[in-house]
């Protein structure tokens, strides 16, 4: 039987993989190629991709919720099984200098993950390979000898995340021991940067290992939330990331 990863789509029936310019975070700006998992252990409640894991059936609450008509979405139609060969192929023709894995949550998949990245390299020893996690799941040894970097996105209280579910001290710590991990934190006020700078304490992060990115799907709303953060952030050493991509396409699948 052939391994398959889990793939979000980009329109019905095509997987979202696609080349850009990384939006956020540390590499903000320098051209990648996506591939957007399926599946997510957290269901945050401003998610701008639920279409990989608000499932129709399931009664999670979303910012796109209306009064008598959740926001849901067909596990079926939202998702593609892929081969390795089939990923490789599809990656590989959308040349870049590295290649960010992104999700959903791609460490609930991290046995699959770790060998599509193993049949990757092997075509392409060169290729970079980020991910983008939400540090609820450590790494195991295997993979963490495969991946350039690992941009780690703890969620705040501010996703509406069960009690306990999105911030789990041993994964934390185990990302904060790779000097490879960087984290980027969600932010919608000052108090929320001052709860970053109480994580980072108890994690020992260091400041320049971390990025506040306001919360927002829109340039407006990024920029006004942007300012009211901006001195929280200088005050405790951290960097800034702003969200290129929903400048320059919006807030669309894909870019």
């Amino acid at each position: 039987m052939d391994e398959i990863l889990k793939v979000a789509c980009k329109s019905p029936g095509v997987p979202e993989i696609f080349r850009s310019i990384q939006g956020e975070g540390r590499n903000s700006g320098r051209p990648r190629t996506f591939l957007r998992l399926s599946g997510c252990n957290l269901q945050c409640h401003w998610c701008d991709t639920p279409y990989t894991w608000n499932w129709e059936g399931t009664d999670w609450p979303h910012s796109d919720d209306r009064p008598g008509a959740p926001a849901k979405y067909s596990q079926e139609a939202e998702t593609l099984a892929l081969t390795f060969e089939d990923l490789a192929t599809r990656v590989l023709e959308l040349p870049a200098e590295g290649l960010v894995v992104t999700g959903g949550e791609p460490l609930v998949q991290m046995t699959a993950l770790t060998r599509f990245i193993r049949h990757l390299k092997a075509q392409a020893p060169d290729l970079l390979i980020e991910i983008e996690t939400n540090g609820t799941i450590a790494p195991d040894a295997e993979l963490t000898t495969q991946v350039d970097l690992f941009m780690v996105s703890p969620k705040l209280e501010n996703s509406a995340n069960r009690p306990g579910s999105a911030l789990r001290p041993a994964a934390l710590q185990a990302f904060a021991k790779l000097p490879t991990a960087h984290f980027k934190f969600v932010a919608a006020t000052p108090q929320d940067v001052e709860r970053v700078a109480a994580i980072a304490s108890e994690f020992a992060i260091p400041a320049e290992r971390i990025y506040i990115m306001p919360l927002g799907t829109s340039s407006e709303r990024l920029i006004r939330t942007g300012a009211l953060l901006i001195d929280s952030v200088l005050s405790h050493g951290f960097n800034y990331s702003d969200r290129l991509h929903i400048h320059l396409f919006g807030d669309s699948r894909g870019t």
